[in-house]
């Protein structure tokens, strides 16, 4: 007799082999883009007292190898393989987990940090194309940055440490664009919620490292009184819950103890022994930091607010806040 899991085994074995057949195929493809403008670049450093030479070789290889080998060879994808070869010059450091596509997309970030960020991130992530160009286009280097510092943030994206505290992984802000709900429609923290439930997958994507969804509206029994928490999860790099509370107006101090009680119920009955004190998360539409703090204890490491928003806001917009916390920071006593 057949055993039940032989078809669904041999099945899951071809899909494996035809994935690593793209993969290794795509590798061979980045390797070669790589050595062509490996020679594009050391040709060039033979005519270089001459200021067009290279867009002279551009044209010149790009006119007798597009008819042949189709528009791989175009101008403009020669000079990305050029580029390709000054960013990455050491090609044992290429990682065989990127596809080509990847590269050319991490080409366009100049800065060497956020780039090698990006990379181990992707790698450790396995991030497909469309999810490492949405985490660019949210700038999620920079908002990590908001509340760690580059050491900290390149370390664990490294694996070279493990997160300790809530702000090496919560994000602050949260961009939530994929919600598909509009900053100027009228809604309540109920929808909120449902939508973030109906594109879980993506808020997971949004939430980071280790995060693993728990419960939605937890019933929270106490002495008769019923309380509900929004969203619960659970994240193992940490070994805590993870519990979010969901308001759509500015935060008050109100919510903050709504939440703290939250996270004393959980840590008195949910929490293992071995577990750590358990985080919450107030995600809110507008925050006031000195209500933050003012409102929770000074040695605070378990409830922090994070603001999300409805649409991917520009670089230079995260900038400014990233300049801002770095001055609030600074003027603390």
């Amino acid at each position: 007799m057949l055993q039940p899991n032989l078809l669904s085994d041999v099945k899951t074995l071809i899909a494996a082999a035809k994935e690593n057949a793209i993969r290794s195929v795509d590798h061979y493809r980045t390797l070669l883009y790589w050595h062509i403008g490996e020679r594009i670049f050391n040709e060039e450093q033979q005519g270089k007292d001459r200021a067009d030479y290279g867009s002279y070789l551009i044209k010149y290889l790009s006119k007798e190898l597009q008819p042949e080998h189709g528009e791989s060879f175009s101008s403009r994808n020669l000079n990305w393989y050029r580029q390709f070869y000054k960013t990455f010059p050491i090609v044992n450091t290429l990682r065989s987990q990127l596809s080509w596509s990847h590269y050319r997309t991490l080409l366009r970030i100049e800065n060497n940090n956020k780039r090698e960020y990006y990379i181990a991130e992707t790698v450790k992530n396995n991030w497909s194309v469309r999810q490492m160009e949405r985490q660019i286009n949210s700038q999620l280097y920079e908002r990590l940055l908001m509340s760690n510092d580059k050491e900290s943030v390149l370390a664990v994206a490294r694996n070279e440490k493990l997160p300790t505290t809530p702000q090496e992984i919560i994000k602050d802000p949260m961009i939530l664009e994929f919600l598909g709900l509009r900053r100027e429609s009228a809604y309540y923290e109920k929808d909120l919620e449902q939508a973030i439930i109906t594109h879980l997958q993506d808020f997971l994507l949004e939430l980071g490292n280790g995060f693993s969804f728990v419960a939605r509206q937890k019933r929270i029994h106490l002495d008769g009184d019923e309380f509900y928490a929004d969203l619960v999860f659970y994240n193992r790099l940490l070994q805590c819950f993870v519990v979010f509370e969901i308001k759509t107006h500015k935060l008050t101090h109100e919510d903050l103890g709504q939440l703290q009680m939250y996270v004393n119920y959980f840590d008195r009955v949910e929490k293992l022994e071995h577990e750590k004190p358990t985080i919450g998360v107030l995600l809110c539409a507008d925050k006031n930091n000195a209500v933050v703090k003012f409102s929770l204890p000074e040695n605070n490491k378990t409830i922090m607010a994070s603001q999300y928003k409805l649409i991917l806001p520009t670089e230079e917009q995260l900038l400014n806040e990233l300049r801002k916390e770095i001055e609030n920071q600074n003027n603390q006593p």
